[in-house]
């Protein structure tokens, strides 16, 4: 099969590389990809944002299946137009992306089907929002209704701080038109995890398990990101827990999208959290986390095309995991995520280990010089028998990168430890 994989990030890096693997891919490319990626496809100088040339170069390239990563382009609709065209692709279309497009409508489908999720509002305009935090007290979370590259969500400890971000996202318009209205919800006490699924109507696949560090710095301190490091498994989160999440949460949620029209075929990723009263929705996304799908992907030892072939052909489909724990810590630009520079040149990359898992997410090579280019810049893994040895490795190797134009977080999965048998 030729396959092509959209999207330029670590996820798509990993996706890239998992398909690679696959007896059934013969050539493998990504669109636009990074300079990362190059050692396991072959990259192809189109953008997300251009569905005709997609469509043009499937057809002459004789592609067999698509692979959409990011979030913007299934929003776009890139979907719909591959499919109107007789096109094999993997990913919900537009109608069904919304459960992550739209805060909104995915707060109203919970709502209308009983999906446990914090009880939330929704506001266009300053004075009522505050009056709502004024009313409900902190902490409280505000989040702008639309994409906001998983950035437009801040947890306000305090009153003045939900203010701010109503301000900020409101009168200032800081995220466009995806803050143009806000959802405020109640702050939910628990243990956060992520639970993503393929998907195919109401049928509906999990995956294990896995645990994202949202905050820039070491301790849940600083700004909300679209995620700094991850691990899987999760061993605070029991099987009851998985499993209530599972029947509760993410195989409603399928039967109600396909209820309202809006079949969900892809993956369907949960962002959950471990109440006391059970677990609860905090997000849906439509794609595969980043970076939660480069620690989940290295521990599927099935095959990942014979698996997405088999979901969107509605056969049986069998998912084996390695139980190996993946630690993956990411590499950012110094200031991400809020201004940065690019195009910095990141030394010692040579020096990593060939074990050690590498994914590329905003990396541009020059003249064999490696440079920073974009927010996120790299992630370094470790597949290890014992969780505390997956973190024990990945540190090894990412000390041996250069930091002088980057950051890192030193404590990612170090919590899990304690719970790690």
């Amino acid at each position: 099969m030729n396959i092509l994989i959209v999207g330029r990030g670590g996820r798509e890096h990993v996706l890239a590389w998992k398909v690679s693997e696959s007896p059934r891919a013969h050539r493998v490319y990504v669109a636009p990809g990074n300079d990362g990626m190059a050692k396991v496809a072959t990259l192809v100088d189109i953008k997300e944002d251009q569905h005709q040339a997609i469509v043009n170069f499937v057809k002459s390239n004789q592609i067999d299946l698509v692979i959409v990563g990011p979030e913007a382009p299934l929003m776009d609709g890139l979907v719909d137009a591959l499919e109107d065209k007789g096109i094999r692709v993997f990913g919900p279309n537009q109608s069904a992306a919304i459960i992550e497009g739209s805060k909104q409508y995915a707060k109203q489908l919970m709502k209308d089907y009983h999906i446990p999720t914090a009880e939330a509002q929704v506001f266009e305009d300053v004075e009522q929002a505050k009056a709502y935090v004024m009313e409900k007290g902190a902490p409280i979370v505000i989040k702008a209704d639309g994409l906001a590259a998983g950035k437009g969500v801040t947890v306000a400890e305090t009153k003045e701080e939900a203010f701010a971000a109503i301000e900020y996202m409101l009168d200032d318009q800081q995220f466009g038109k995806a803050g143009e209205r806000i959802v405020i919800e109640e702050f939910l006490e628990g243990e956060e995890f992520s639970l993503m699924a393929f998907v195919h109507g109401d049928t509906v696949y999990p995956m294990v398990l896995s645990q994202d560090h949202k905050r820039a710095f070491d301790d849940d301190f600083g700004p909300n990101t679209g995620g700094m490091g991850a691990y899987s498994p999760v061993p605070q989160i029991s099987k009851r827990i998985f499993h209530q999440a599972l029947h509760h949460i993410l195989k409603p949620t399928a039967r109600a999208l396909v209820k309202e029209g809006r079949s969900f075929s892809g993956i369907l990723y949960a962002g959950l959290i471990a109440t006391e009263e059970g677990p609860k929705v905090i997000e849906f996304n439509a794609r595969f986390g980043d970076p939660e799908a480069q620690v989940v992907l290295p521990r599927l030892e099935s095959d990942l095309v014979e698996v997405i072939m088999n979901v969107l052909h509605e056969e049986p489909v069998d998912l084996v995991w390695s139980d190996e724990a993946v630690v993956g810590v990411v590499l950012a630009s110094k200031g991400y995520p809020g201004e940065y520079e690019k195009f910095k040149p990141i030394h010692g990359l040579e020096n990593v280990s060939e074990e050690a898992l590498v994914f590329h997410a905003g990396t541009v090579c020059k003249k064999d010089q490696w440079l920073t280019n974009g927010g996120r810049v790299l992630l370094v893994a470790s597949k290890e028998q014992r969780l505390e040895d997956a973190i024990k490795q990945a540190y090894d190797q990412v000390s041996k990168i250069s930091t002088e134009h980057l950051f890192y977080r030193k404590d990612i999965a170090s919590k899990a430890v304690r719970y790690y048998h």
